[in-house]
């Protein structure tokens, strides 16, 4: 698979990655469920064939946090790691502090018994890069002062337990705040940039531009619907996507048909086609999944398709539940 790199922090990745918020979770079961609900559903074996599926097949950047899964998620991708030490050896994991099915915590002590946690269910003795996950709501002082939350990753980036530290938030305008300060050297961004949300360049694109912070693109196929085309009756987490905004997908879904090329490629490929982007994260609950998304990364698609894409890409506020 093709690698790009993150931006200052010199890593390559993958342009495709996993995403584990909901791996191994055989069932979700409504659309606007807090994830904290679901978090008991993990399902560890199938979570480890996942996380092996999709590194088999070309992924090299695996997403988690302490909060997926309440830990689950770290646990059996650390499992996954040490079944297959091959695919491990070329394996980048990120994962995220501050943020836990039991609230948020952005503390100094608090962030490094996080990533000690984080470490001992990874079964890793180094992280390359450690987000601050979810910080909406909490006054910036209190995250990023000396004594907090930025303040025991940089202390841990002095012992050499981490390399990069980055910021992840759920709210788009969270994560813009914080890389304009440019004191991060990667962001992950979720509900910010898919061919139906390009919400992303009005604050995030330039300022990354500016620090050079590379960014992750989470929840690039918009839970689905950029996978599947439209499809009657069905119930997207955490979104409510109106008829209009469905119908526009199905006229992209007629140009990709046109030209032979799987929606979930165009939707995958189009989002690293960004300088500053090096890679997106798509969930994958099943082994199935992991190898589509891997494999939609790695068809040949024309310059000719990308032209006519183009007038078709367009922003719907369907896609931003962060008011």
């Amino acid at each position: 698979m093709k690698q790009k790199q993150l931006g200052r922090t010199g890593l390559s990745v993958s342009i495709v990655g996993l995403g584990t918020a909901f791996t191994g979770m055989r069932t979700i079961r409504a659309a606007h469920v807090p994830y904290e609900e679901l978090a008991d559903s993990v399902d560890e074996e199938l979570g480890v064939q996942t996380v092996h599926a999709a590194l088999e097949a070309g992924c090299t950047l695996v997403d988690t946090a302490a909060l997926y899964g309440g830990g689950r998620s770290e646990r059996l991708i650390g499992r996954a790691l040490r079944e297959r030490p091959d695919l491990a050896a070329r394996c980048i994991v990120i994962t995220k502090v501050g943020r836990t099915i039991h609230g948020q915590d952005y503390s100094y002590d608090g962030v490094l018994r996080s990533v000690e946690a984080s470490l001992q269910r990874l079964g890793l003795d180094r992280l390359s890069v450690v987000y601050i996950h979810d910080a909406m709501g909490v006054p910036m002082d209190e995250v990023m002062g000396r004594d907090r939350a930025l303040g025991a990753l940089r202390r841990l980036q002095a012992e050499k337990v981490i390399d990069f530290v980055g910021t992840a938030a759920d709210d788009p305008r969270t994560n813009a705040d914080y890389i304009e300060t440019g004191e991060f050297d990667a962001a992950v961004v979720p509900r910010a940039w898919s061919l139906l949300n390009q919400y992303a360049a009005r604050r995030i694109l330039p300022a990354a531009e500016k620090h050079n912070v590379g960014l992750v693109i989470a929840t690039p196929i918009e839970r689905g619907l950029l996978a599947t085309g439209p499809q009657p009756g069905n119930v997207y987490y955490d979104r409510n996507y109106s008829p209009a905004c469905q119908a526009h997908v199905g006229k992209i879904q007629a140009l990709c048909q046109a030209y032979q090329i799987p929606l979930l490629a165009a939707a995958l490929q189009w989002i690293p086609r960004h300088p500053q982007i090096a890679a997106s994260i798509p969930g994958a609950r099943f082994p199935h999944e992991a190898v589509a998304n891997a494999q939609a990364a790695q068809v040949p698609i024309p310059d000719a398709f990308w032209q006519e894409l183009e007038p078709l890409i367009r922003h719907w506020d369907d896609c931003c539940n962060f008011g």
